[in-house]
């Protein structure tokens, strides 16, 4: 029944010293990225979504519903009928009242256009 008072910190230290190691591989294997990174002034790199509708999943779906029917924002069944190409791509990319600017890129704008008025 007498225990080695000692042993916990034993198997703590060496606990310890084991996680510092693995820390440190993973450090090294992680340097190329973050010289990379701050090669770049700290900015990483986005990726842009390949198609509108991932675009659309990605940053639109909250407010316009996975149905296109709305909720927050207005509903985008039928937008196509009601507004003009130009106008529609003015508030993808510079936003209007609660739609924020930026969601869409400028480049990205005339694919969601097109892909919106299929809907």
């Amino acid at each position: 029944m007498n225990r080695n008072p000692i042993i916990p910190f034993v198997v703590i230290m060496v606990f310890g010293i084991g996680l510092m190691f693995l820390l440190s591989f993973k450090g090294l294997g992680d340097q190329k990225e973050v010289a990379k990174e701050a090669a770049n002034g700290g900015k990483t790199e986005e990726v842009a979504a390949a198609t509108p509708e991932d675009l659309y999943k990605k940053s639109c779906v909250a407010c316009h519903g996975a149905d296109y029917s709305g909720g927050v924002g207005p509903t985008l069944k039928g937008v196509s009928k009601k507004r003009d190409d130009a106008y529609i791509k003015d508030i993808i990319t510079n936003g209007k009242n609660n739609m924020p600017p930026g969601l869409v890129k400028a480049d990205q704008a005339d694919d969601m256009v097109k892909w919106l008025k299929k809907l």
